[in-house]
């Protein structure tokens, strides 16, 4: 890194599953400030979904060479949610960085502590859904899910928002305009 190099920053972006949490990212990314941050592309054992593509929305695995890249301590943080498990590349991140590149992470709470713990100057973001019942609309709606899938993350919705004050700031989503707004507003002020 040069002199002349300022360091990136990283943003931890979290929330429960429908609360908005990848479509404020998805605008932001399409957005006049898409040339300033990068979003983290994480490792997975899920399956693709369809419109996704390896590489843009993640790197997909089989668990035996996740399990590997684990052992290899090749994650910044890792965790196992719903029987998939999802990693971040801790060489992708620090050499993001070290560029001088704004990252976004989409991770959850537990993933959001460990990055925390090795990143102390990492800012993190809850996003909050209106409401439990405009959550599981939201979940219902997007069509990707199957029932029990949707109920237990509604279940774990419950959980993960009881983490909300482990993060700098929070970002109630009821509307989606006001929450970019606030969204970008942390970021730029942030990166400065």
């Amino acid at each position: 890194m040069t002199e002349q190099t300022k360091k990136g920053r990283l943003f931890i972006i979290s929330a429960p599953s429908g609360a908005g949490k990848s479509t404020l990212i998805n605008k932001l990314l399409n957005s006049s400030f898409k040339s300033k941050y990068y979003l983290s592309i994480s490792h997975t054992t899920r399956p693709v979904r369809p419109g996704e593509v390896h590489g843009v929305h993640y790197y997909f695995t089989n668990i035996e060479n996740f399990e590997h890249l684990i052992q290899q301590d090749e994650f910044l943080e890792y965790a196992e949610v719903f029987g998939n498990y999802y990693g971040t590349s801790k060489r992708i991140i620090r050499e993001k960085l070290d560029q001088g590149i704004n990252i976004l992470l989409d991770i959850d709470w537990q993933g959001a502590r460990n990055v925390r713990k090795q990143f102390p100057e990492a800012i993190s973001i809850f996003i909050l859904p209106p409401s439990l019942e405009e959550l599981q609309k939201r979940l219902l709606n997007r069509q990707t899910d199957s029932l029990d899938v949707i109920a237990r993350r509604m279940e774990k919705a419950e959980n993960e928002m009881a983490h909300k004050d482990e993060y700098n700031y929070e970002i109630l989503n009821d509307d989606l305009d006001h929450a970019f707004k606030q969204f970008v507003d942390i970021l730029e002020s942030s990166s400065k």
